[in-house]
């Protein structure tokens, strides 16, 4: 089968940074899916893995990390899936990725795919939609069942436009919250409004003030989706006594948790790929979550954020999608298609 992968870790603009090969096609065993790929998104992590070396690779590394496909065949202990059925997910951070003609993806992380949407607005979703899931429900442990106490909470999400707040804002007011996105260009802010925030401030500017002029001494959670460290002394201000915090981006300078001690406050990091890298007990959580999603979407209770589309998946078309995701400017999810 043809793939799309790289052996040198290379700037985008390189001929080199992604190449087309021939491996040979997988064979689905024990919990493992066969999946024919229709369509791909590119996140930030492909732009991470693409650029984690300098070292040249014996084998090419396929890459990708969300995708929307056909089931070909299934492993012998497969229960959730059939031949035939369409599915989406976000795959492991361990295994080969999507940019393939076919994956081997574990049934416990994948969902069926949505009915009512494109394979396009569907491939936008899976990894967003897991990240903002699990750091919602699960790392700040909001409850989306208890509406009527989540009116009373606010939550400051921090890059609301991008792949992840443009789902997480969804959730959140889903779950009944008042929602503070952050955004800074006139489209952006159309963008988060959109999408379901209530409010909005600019992360360009303080943004202690920025919530403040808005009335809010302190906010219940905040979900940090860019730039740690430039924003935590903001988020150690603004926190509520007891309040919660969760980041999906890394710092480069230590994190001084000293500035939540009197607060009481908890920080907790959101990393979607730790059940299936360490295998957890919970990894089937993933495959209930991805359904869930796929429910919402289906009912028009979330929107895909979806934002662009290439097609088809060759090797110029990633190459312009991984040059979106790299300006930092990107609205949303850029998806590459076969559709």
């Amino acid at each position: 089968m043809k793939a799309i992968g790289f052996k040198k870790y290379l700037p985008i603009t390189a001929e080199e940074s992604l190449i087309e090969f021939e491996v040979a096609k997988p064979i689905a065993k024990g919990y493992d899916l066969l999946v024919k790929v229709e369509a791909v998104s590119v996140n930030p992590v492909d732009v991470g893995v693409r650029k984690a070396s300098h070292r040249i690779l014996k084998e090419p590394k396929i890459i990708g990390w969300d995708a929307v496909g056909v089931v070909e065949s299934v492993g012998e202990n497969v229960t959730l899936f059939r031949k035939g059925e369409h599915v989406f997910y976000a795959g492991a951070f361990k295994r080969s990725g999507s940019n393939s003609e076919y994956q081997i993806v574990d049934e416990k992380i994948v969902g069926h795919a949505p009915k009512k949407l494109t394979i396009g607005q569907a491939a936008a979703m899976p990894l967003t939609s897991l990240t903002a899931w699990e750091a919602l429900f699960e790392q700040l442990e909001i409850d989306p069942n208890d509406k009527k106490n989540n009116e009373k909470q606010t939550i400051l999400i921090i890059n609301g436009a991008g792949g992840v707040g443009s789902i997480a804002t969804q959730l959140a007011n889903w779950a009944g919250l008042n929602v503070i996105a952050t955004a800074s260009r006139p489209e952006t802010i159309e963008w988060v409004r959109k999408f379901g925030a209530d409010e909005v401030v600019n992360h360009r500017q303080d943004l202690v003030q920025e919530v403040r002029k808005l009335g809010y001494r302190y906010v219940d959670y905040i979900l940090e989706l860019n730039d740690l460290d430039g924003h935590w002394d903001e988020m150690a201000e603004i926190i509520k006594p007891s309040g919660k915090i969760a980041s999906i981006t890394e710092n480069k300078h230590p994190v001084d948790l000293r500035k939540l001690t009197k607060k009481r406050a908890k920080f907790a990091w959101e990393w979607m790929y730790t059940k299936s890298f360490y295998q957890t007990p919970d990894m089937i959580t993933q495959h209930e979550i991805l359904d869930k999603i796929s429910s919402l979407l289906d009912q028009e209770i979330i929107k895909t954020t979806l934002n662009k589309t290439l097609s088809p998946i060759n090797v110029a078309n990633l190459k312009r999608a991984h040059k979106l995701v790299e300006s930092n400017h990107m609205i949303g999810k850029v998806v590459v298609s076969n559709e």
